[in-house]
């Protein structure tokens, strides 16, 4: 801990200090509160999709199996664009997946299965979701990041800035306060003086 100046000045400065960081301190925590949250409903979005994905999967080879006609269905997918936004959680921006814009696929309706519209209609939707989990573990990263460093202020306030101030306040006042009661000690020696010296002024003459 650095040496503080014992003066009103620096009293009055570490009391500021003191008000400023126990007003801050709820406000990360609620921050911390708000990360959590919202973590969670990431998690929650993500577990979701993946079993969304899961179910939508065990629905198509039930049917695709059915089917002996092969159809290469990648290479008639391609992805012109995958749209994004942002969104803003407890004062941090994030992206936010809006939509993915695929290429008009090139059909054969003669050389393909009959089922191909539904199978490329069904891809579409599953690449959407994937598109979608990953943006929202991009999200969760940041919240997870920012989570951290939240966690890492509130630990500094509580553990080092809040106690400090309080023990320079401390320090300070017990210097002031043995300041001022050396002050009137001497200025009761003085009038003790005086007064004596008055006396024996009076006495000689």
């Amino acid at each position: 801990m650095a040496k503080v100046r014992l003066t009103k000045n620096e009293l009055k400065k570490q009391k500021d200090n003191l008000k400023r960081f126990t007003r801050y301190l709820p406000t990360l925590e609620l921050k911390k509160k708000q990360l959590l949250v919202e973590i969670r409903r990431i998690q929650i979005e993500v577990e979701k999709l993946e079993e969304e994905s899961r179910r939508v999967e065990r629905e198509v080879s039930q049917w695709v199996d059915v089917f002996a006609e092969d159809a290469d269905i990648e290479s008639m997918i391609r992805i012109t664009e995958v749209r994004t936004g942002e969104d803003n959680i407890a004062g941090i921006e994030i992206p936010t997946f809006e939509d993915v814009i695929f290429e008009e696929p090139d059909i054969d309706y003669f050389l393909s299965p009959l089922w191909i519209d539904a199978g490329l209609a069904v891809t579409f939707e599953q690449i959407k979701r994937q598109k979608a989990r990953e943006v929202l573990h991009r999200q969760e990263k940041i919240l997870q990041d920012e989570l951290r460093t939240t966690i890492q202020r509130i630990k500094l306030f509580e553990e080092v800035k809040i106690p400090e101030a309080r023990e320079n306040i401390r320090v300070i006042q017990i210097f002031m306060g043995d300041q001022q009661t050396a002050e009137v000690v001497r200025g009761k020696i003085a009038k003790a003086k005086i007064q004596k010296k008055k006396m024996m002024e009076g006495a000689a003459a």
